[in-house]
C-alpha cells in the first residue's frame, strides 16, 4: 500500500462545502487510540475544508477529562469549533505530521510537548470493506440508514465497540462522520509532556467527547464530515474574512 503517499497528495485548499447548509472537513487522522494508562489520544489531519488546512491533537486524561489543541488560523474555525464546548481546555499549538514511511506516522506538538510515533497495518477484511465502501456514492453513504449500518458493521466485524457516526457535537451542530477507509494500528508510542502514556490497547468502553463515542480500538481512518451550519451570517464573515487574509 502507499497510504502515506496518497494522503500527503491531498492538496491543502478552502473550499465550500458540496452539501448546502452544512460545513465540510476531508483529511485523515487516528480516530482514537486508547492506552493502557487510560489516556487517549486522537489525530486530525484535514487540508482541505471550508475556512483553512489546520491539524489537531485530542488528549483524555485516565480521568475522563478533554484537552484539544490546535494548528490552525484561528481555533474557532478548527475541530473547537464542534466539540470544544466538552473540553476543558482548548488552545493553540504548533503540530507538525510527519509520513515517515507509507505506512508510518510521526506526530510532534509544542505546548504542550508530545512525541508521538504510529505504525498503521491492514488485513483481509478491513481491505474488503474499505473497498465497498469507496465503491458506494457519498449521497448514499450520508443516509441515516447506511451511517446507521456501517455503526453496526463497525461494531461487530471490526470490534470499534458502540461508535457513533452522526448525531449532535457538543457546540449543538448536527454532524455526520464518514471514515472511507480504516486501517487497524499496529502499535504506537507517545509521552506527554514527558510522561509515557503507555501501550496502545482495546478499552472496555468507547472513549466518548460528548455524545460522540468514538473506537474502542485503535484505529486510523480516512474521510470526511460534515457539520451543519449555526449561524450564516458567522459563517460568511468568517470565510471573507479566512479568504481575505485579514484572520
Amino acid at each position: 500500500m502507499h497510504l502515506g503517499s496518497e494522503l500527503q497528495a491531498i492538496k491543502p485548499i478552502a473550499r465550500r462545502s458540496p452539501v448546502a447548509g452544512f460545513e465540510y472537513v476531508r483529511g485523515y487522522g487516528i480516530f482514537a487510540l486508547p492506552f493502557d494508562s487510560g489516556h487517549v489520544l486522537a489525530l486530525r489531519v484535514f487540508p482541505e475544508n471550508d475556512f483553512a488546512p489546520y491539524r489537531t491533537v485530542w488528549h483524555r486524561s485516565p480521568a475522563g477529562v478533554w484537552s484539544i489543541y490546535a494548528d490552525s488560523p484561528r481555533l474557532e474555525i478548527a475541530c473547537p469549533r464542534y466539540y470544544g464546548a466538552a473540553a476543558q481546555r482548548n488552545s493553540l499549538a504548533r503540530i507538525s505530521v510527519k509520513w515517515t514511511g507509507d505506512m508510518n506516522l510521526s506526530v510532534e506538538m509544542d505546548p504542550p510537548s508530545l512525541q508521538w510515533t504510529i505504525s498503521i497495518s491492514t488485513t483481509p477484511l478491513f481491505t474488503v470493506m474499505n473497498a465497498i465502501s469507496q465503491a458506494i456514492p457519498e449521497r448514499l453513504w450520508r443516509t441515516p440508514l447506511m451511517l446507521r449500518l456501517f455503526e453496526r458493521i463497525g461494531g461487530t466485524l471490526f470490534d470499534l465497540g458502540d461508535v457513533t457516526l452522526s448525531g449532535k457535537a457538543p457546540n449543538g451542530q448536527f454532524g455526520i462522520l464518514m471514515p472511507r477507509q480504516m486501517f487497524p494500528i499496529a502499535a504506537a508510542a507517545a509521552r506527554l509532556d514527558g510522561l509515557d502514556l503507555g501501550k496502545p490497547t482495546r478499552s472496555r468502553e468507547n472513549p466518548s467527547i460528548g455524545a460522540l463515542r468514538l473506537p474502542a480500538r485503535p484505529i486510523f481512518a480516512v474521510g470526511r464530515a460534515y457539520f451543519e451550519i449555526q449561524d450564516t451570517d458567522e459563517y460568511r464573515r468568517t470565510v471573507a474574512e479566512l479568504h481575505s487574509g485579514t484572520a
